[in-house]
């Protein structure tokens, strides 16, 4: 395996700063929210850890199109390693969904429009990953990954909007909310701030996570090419 490249170790470093900006931010700077009080600085991560899951799912799609043109394995490798991201972190925004739903909806769960969807980009992406196990050859593997990669996106736009275009009761923060909606709070200068600077935050996460995985994937796809030769 090559050695680290000295960008992602100083990538590494800078983002561990702007995650410890970032959770110092959330719990010191932005205000406390009136009427859910503690629980609501959950969501800074929530909707941080949900956009990764959708920005990786995305980018699984975009480069399972040029796999599909370009018939380069270096796109099945991205897309994979994308897809493995966003489904850690879309699960954790599931969680942290939970934890700040309980005490303003007084339950852990409810089938909502936007957690039903959500639950089901989450399944959707979780068969991707038994798809692949499920086949040996690794350009038919690539092929057929390609192709769940870009359908499976269609659930992911969809998830977004469920709760601008049905009645629900998540809140829409940004934008014009649903009368009906229960734990929504104008958010203030400082708590605008915290928020979009913990969605650039995990962004950068995201792009650094990303091409640690890719580097390992490289890595599994040369093991793999050595043992497809040693066993024919």
């Amino acid at each position: 395996m090559q050695s680290k490249p000295r960008f992602l170790s100083i990538l590494d470093t800078v983002t561990a700063i702007l995650f410890v900006v970032a959770v110092a931010m959330v719990f010191f700077y932005a205000p406390l929210e009136r009427t859910m009080g503690q629980v609501q600085k959950v969501f800074y991560f929530h909707v941080a850890t949900a956009w990764v899951g959708m920005l990786g799912f995305m980018v699984a799609a975009v480069v399972g199109v040029l796999y599909l043109t370009k018939n380069d394995r270096k796109y099945d490798i991205a897309g994979l390693a994308a897809i493995e991201i966003s489904l850690v972190f879309f699960f954790i925004a599931i969680i942290l969904g939970s934890i700040w739903a309980r005490p303003v909806w007084n339950t852990w769960w409810t089938w909502d429009p936007r957690l039903t969807t959500a639950t089901i980009v989450e399944l959707i992406y979780a068969a991707y990953m038994m798809l692949r196990q499920g086949i040996e050859d690794p350009d038919r593997r690539a092929r057929f990954g390609a192709v769940y990669a870009i359908l499976g996106f269609i659930s992911v736009p969809l998830t977004f909007i469920s709760i601008r275009l049905l009645r629900t009761i998540h809140p829409v923060v940004i934008g014009n909310s649903d009368p009906s909606a229960e734990g929504s709070f104008s958010m203030t200068g400082p708590m605008k701030t915290t928020f979009f600077y913990s969605l650039f935050v995990f962004s950068v996460l995201f792009v650094d996570l990303f091409w640690h995985r890719i580097r390992m994937g490289k890595l599994a796809a040369k093991v793999e090419e050595l043992r497809l030769k040693v066993s024919s």
